[in-house]
């Protein structure tokens, strides 16, 4: 299938902006109609009866406790998190696979023809017998990798990774697809939450009030959610992803029975689903019920608004315009104020020059040994000053009332009149 970037050659994102399109459109209402499944994740107010200050805060770590949140210092993005959704959500660009065949440890796995490594343990077992063992569950840590494989290698590096043409041969087979769902639910019911349909659609389970506590005080869990969603995408069901992604930010914001989550939800979570329009329903969603709101990080950057490209260009004008003026405004002050002789001698040579042509434009014309003469000095005795080359300076002529008269008809001298 190769990497989404085509022929072209792939560039590390260097910031976390470069990381994230969510906010890349034309128009800032087209999540509100072409977004899909857009049943799933509409943005709705709280309900009365949900007040947030009636909601147990969690432990000292919380970020949005409500005894703290006032105080809590603005987050940043982090890039870590931002470059490694980036990959997932291209495909992981110039990534280089096995060039061995893949034997599909996964789909078979999932065929239930071999058990997961180092337990031993068949994923039959799992999917009837480690339900709701929820001690299980949260303790073993190598079976996770094994139920929602990924295109990464995790924490237990007996699970292979997910190749390209295992994620075909796993979508085209209906058997891994059934359990794979079974799988789902399983880890569901562990976090307090149930499948209701075939579109993805989940809310609270009937042990939601012990699970959302437990998942709130376990943080740990998170990591597996954000591996969970991953897979999702990888194996064919990228639409379940924007329904439990809305449960948990609203669980977490609106209803605050898991206020730890919060930041690994809008970190991590929102950036697993690759529609974009889907993330900025849920990202508004977030900015409606985030305290304070004045630290909300992850909205609409204001300088990337739509215009704004045409307006930072003017902008960064105008801006340079101002540093010239500032620069020739500094380099007068220094020419008052002094400064090393080299400096002063360059800037006074450039002023002098500036000077001199002003004068230039003013003024008689120079004459030929390279004197101004100013149009205001004194009348010369003795007739016209004779330039070094013997040729009379029309420069330097003094103003006089004399004219000349027209050539007489009789002579071929040209007479002077008489000074008055």
């Amino acid at each position: 299938m190769g990497n989404l970037l085509g022929s072209q050659r792939y560039r590390e994102p260097s910031t976390v902006e470069e990381c994230d399109s969510t906010w890349e459109t034309d128009s800032e209402s087209e999540e509100l109609q072409d977004c899909q499944p857009g049943d799933h994740i509409n943005i709705t107010e709280p309900s009365s009866h949900n007040e947030p200050d009636s909601k147990e805060g969690g432990e000292n770590i919380n970020l949005q406790n409500k005894d703290t949140r006032d105080s809590t210092p603005k987050l940043k993005r982090s890039f870590y998190a931002a470059k490694d959704l980036y990959k997932y959500r291209h495909s992981y660009p110039n990534s280089k696979e096995h060039r061995q065949l893949s034997d599909y440890q996964n789909l078979r796995f999932y065929l239930n023809t071999i058990p997961l490594v180092p337990d031993g343990i068949y994923i039959e077992e799992i999917l009837t017998k480690w339900k709701g063992d929820y001690e299980k569950l949260e303790h073993n840590h190598t079976y996770i990798q094994w139920l929602f494989p990924l295109r990464e290698q995790g924490l237990n590096f007996y699970a292979q990774e997910l190749t390209q043409a295992e994620i075909k041969e796993f979508q085209g087979t209906r058997e891994a697809k059934r359990r794979f769902l079974v799988a789902y639910t399983v880890m569901l019911d562990f976090f307090g939450i149930k499948l209701l349909d075939k579109n993805g659609t989940v809310a609270r389970a009937a042990n939601w009030q012990d699970r959302f506590h437990h998942l709130n005080e376990s943080q740990h869990n998170y990591l597996r959610i954000t591996r969970i969603l991953k897979s999702l995408g990888e194996l064919g069901f990228e639409s379940f992803k924007a329904p439990l992604v809305k449960l948990l930010l609203e669980e977490a914001l609106v209803e605050e029975t898991m206020p730890n989550m919060i930041h690994s939800a809008l970190e991590y979570f929102v950036y697993t689903i690759r529609n974009r329009k889907e993330r900025r329903v849920l990202l508004r969603f977030a900015e409606l019920h985030y305290q304070p709101p004045e630290h909300f990080i992850w909205g609409l950057p204001k300088k990337r608004k739509p215009g704004a490209k045409m307006n930072c260009t003017q902008e960064k004008n105008t801006a340079r315009a101002k540093l010239t003026r500032e620069a020739v405004a500094k380099n007068t002050a220094f020419l008052h104020i002094g400064g090393d002789s080299s400096t002063w001698k360059t800037e006074n040579n450039r002023s002098d020059k500036t000077e001199n042509e002003n004068q230039a434009k003013t003024a008689s014309p120079a004459s030929t040994d390279g004197q101004v003469c100013k149009t205001e000095e004194k009348s010369v005795s003795g007739g016209e000053r004779a330039s070094k080359n013997g040729k009379a300076s029309v420069a330097n002529k003094p103003k006089q009332a004399n004219t000349f008269k027209k050539k007489p008809e009789q002579g071929g001298r040209v007479e002077k009149q008489n000074q008055k």
